[in-house]
């Protein structure tokens, strides 16, 4: 039998939260795993914090001084780390999370910074860089899942729409993009537009219809064998197999327990997040789940961006956070999954620790959080930290190359992979060869 690791150790206690749900089937998956020495595949969900959300009423409180505002913070299930009282149930899963306090870019623009964070690579010249969740699906996702290797929650794009594309990496590595819907009955559901045939379709007249697709496919790239020709071509057999496949049971959640729905907030965010863990159970290897609204904050999607009423407006966003995010982690450590899928929470900037005339908090880029959690990441730690203003980074800076670093080595990859671009100049991963945070990988 494996070493057994502090995480793994800590996993098999359990938590009381779904502990009553989940007894029967997590000894199966355990004596699977002795049998066998098979590990779920890698994967990694990220909470995409769209507009900036604040450090100060988050992961970097200032309680005492005047930058710090009315904000509290409170202890967590690690000693001596403090958070802000606005996420109570996130600190109780602190030993599974690391936040960084240390984050710095020059860009305090959101498209520029939203295309930073996530892609890795300031938008310049001709190369077309791809996002995250399109470079690590291509890495990470097994060909043997029916399901696309990226899945994007509920998006807001409006900021910067080509740092949620797949860039010089072609359309096959495209997000699935999946929205909420709200039923009569206000239940929260996510539908794959387009994914069931026509009532009045015929399974022979549809099996008619692939074939013909194909045969003129085929004789297309015969005569122009592209790449965008074999993306396309791939995209279609990708949806024919998810259409065929059992695994679109994903997206039904009224097969999970009510009170594990309820414990993850019956919201877009709260069941987009759920739906990410059946998605990663079922190999998807990248799920984005954006928060893009609460009552009382934010405007078109850009609901961390609080230029007015900070405060009231973070207590409601994290009300919508933090119990979604907290059950998260719970759930994927009960399933045996927290070990292999790494979350990460953050969005593309701070905000400032002075606060304006609005009572807001404006785009910061100097010094701000971010949070890794999970799989390949040592939980129950800070790294860096602010000055008691927060307005200066006071240890360890972390640049965004470093943290697309980190969050490689924590998917088992190599940073200085390289894919070829769209001009012929092969890109790695993370920006040149840049070093991960080696304190904060198992």
């Amino acid at each position: 039998m494996g070493r057994m690791t502090r995480r793994r150790i800590s996993g098999l206690g359990g938590m009381s939260l779904l502990g009553s749900s989940l007894s029967g089937w997590f000894p199966q998956l355990a004596a699977q795993v002795q049998q066998t020495g098979a590990r779920p595949p890698r994967a990694c969900i990220l909470l995409w914090m769209s507009g900036g959300p604040s450090q100060l009423e988050t992961f970097d409180p200032k309680e005492g001084h005047v930058n710090g505002g009315p904000g509290k913070a409170i202890e967590t299930s690690v000693p001596g780390i403090r958070i802000s009282e606005n996420l109570p149930k996130v600190a109780a899963v602190m030993q599974h999370l690391a936040p960084i306090r240390s984050m710095t870019t020059k860009e305090g623009d959101h498209t520029r910074a939203t295309y930073y964070l996530r892609t890795g690579y300031l938008p310049q010249g001709p190369i077309q860089y791809p996002c995250m969740g399109s470079f690590f699906s291509r890495e990470l996702h097994a060909e043997d899942c029916d399901l696309p290797g990226f899945i994007s929650i509920s998006p807001f794009r409006a900021f910067s729409p080509a740092a949620y594309g797949p860039g010089f990496l072609g359309p096959a590595l495209s997000p699935l993009v999946v929205e909420s819907q709200a039923g009569a009955d206000r239940e929260i559901s996510f539908e794959v537009q387009n994914l069931k045939p026509s009532v009045s379709g015929q399974p022979q007249r549809m099996e008619t219809r692939l074939h013909l697709l194909s045969a003129f496919e085929n004789r297309f790239l015969g005569q122009r064998p592209d790449a965008p020709g074999r993306s396309h071509v791939q995209s279609y057999e990708r949806a024919v197999r998810m259409m065929n496949s059992a695994s679109v049971d994903a997206f039904e959640l009224e097969q999970e327990d009510v009170q594990l729905r309820e414990a993850y907030g019956k919201n877009a965010f709260g069941q987009g997040c759920l739906l990410a863990r059946r998605l990663v159970e079922r190999g998807v290897s990248f799920v984005e789940v954006s928060l893009t609204d609460a009552a009382g904050a934010g405007v078109g999607g850009a609901a961390w961006d609080t230029h007015a009423d900070n405060f009231n407006a973070v207590k409601s966003l994290c009300g919508v956070l933090d119990p979604a995010w907290a059950t998260l982690m719970t759930d994927l450590q009960q399933r045996g999954l927290l070990e292999s899928t790494l979350v990460v929470w953050m969005g593309e900037f701070g905000r400032t620790p002075v606060i304006n005339e609005n009572t807001g908090r404006d785009h910061w880029p100097g010094s701000w959080s971010t949070v890794l959690g999970g799989g390949g990441i040592r939980g129950g730690q800070v790294y860096g930290a602010t000055a008691d203003d927060g307005v200066e980074i006071r240890d360890n800076p972390v640049t965004v190359p470093n943290l697309i670093a980190t969050i490689c080595r924590g998917l088992g990859l190599s940073p200085e992979k390289t894919n070829l671009s769209n001009i012929g100049r092969p890109i790695p991963l993370a920006d040149h060869g840049s070093l991960a945070v080696e304190r904060l990988l198992l």
